[in-house]
């Protein structure tokens, strides 16, 4: 029984981390929800600003519109919500998760905790930040496929998936330093192989931004992996 209580309590701790964690989001959502016109005004900017002009230039369709039926428009506030909840409430859970490796820390590195808790969040919405900049970008190449004797009518489904999927991995990528310290911290990889391992790295990170941008052309890729390799 003894050996199983380390156990028992790391998974009511791991409980109660997750509990917040959600419980920050929920709170963040309905954020989301109140703040949903002006943030979507927000969201909507690089589309109005660089795409819209660059469609009808082309002769295409810049309307925006909604695609799915009646509850549509509900089913799209509250995913747009659930995101702005993830975002906005990125410093809580990021501390949660990080907070999780603390039991395995020694008490003079866990300020090595607190202080990557610390940074991972700016780092998050810095990342975030990066990615909304390079979204029309991303948005003007794969409408440029488009043939010119059809219109192209973007859905505010498929423009939000979009935006999310850049922004977020944007964001979880600005998470390398965070990732390399703590792992060397947990003792899983030293400096020594970390500086050894560079080449290699910088190999995968151009790989991960190649696959990972919803875009994948060239100029969003280097948006991408530039600043990760620096990062690391």
């Amino acid at each position: 029984a003894g050996g199983t209580m380390p156990l028992v309590e790391h998974l009511r701790e791991l409980r109660r981390r997750l509990m917040v964690a959600v419980l920050a989001i929920l709170v963040g959502s309905i954020v989301g929800w109140i703040i949903y016109p002006e943030a979507f005004e927000f969201l909507k900017q690089p589309y109005v600003d660089g795409i819209a002009p660059l469609l009808e230039r082309r002769g295409f369709d810049a309307t925006l519109v909604l695609s799915g039926g009646v509850g549509s428009a509900f089913r799209f506030r509250i995913k747009f919500a659930l995101v702005i909840g993830l975002v906005i409430s990125s410093p809580i859970w990021i501390a949660q998760i990080s907070a999780l490796s603390l039991p395995a820390l020694h008490h003079n590195e866990r300020r090595w905790a607190y202080l990557l808790t610390a940074v991972g969040a700016p780092l998050f919405a810095g990342g975030v930040a990066v990615g909304y900049l390079v979204l029309p970008k991303g948005i003007e190449v794969l409408v440029s496929f488009a043939p010119d004797s059809v219109d192209v009518l973007l859905t505010l489904g498929d423009y939000l998936n979009f935006v999310v999927r850049t922004v977020l991995v944007f964001g979880i990528a600005a998470q390398i330093p965070v990732v390399v310290v703590m792992l060397n911290r947990l003792g899983v990889v030293s400096g020594r192989q970390l500086a050894k391992a560079r080449p290699w790295t910088v190999i995968g990170i151009f790989v991960f931004a190649a696959i990972a941008t919803p875009s994948t052309d060239p100029l969003t890729m280097l948006f991408l992996a530039v600043p990760m390799t620096i990062l690391y």
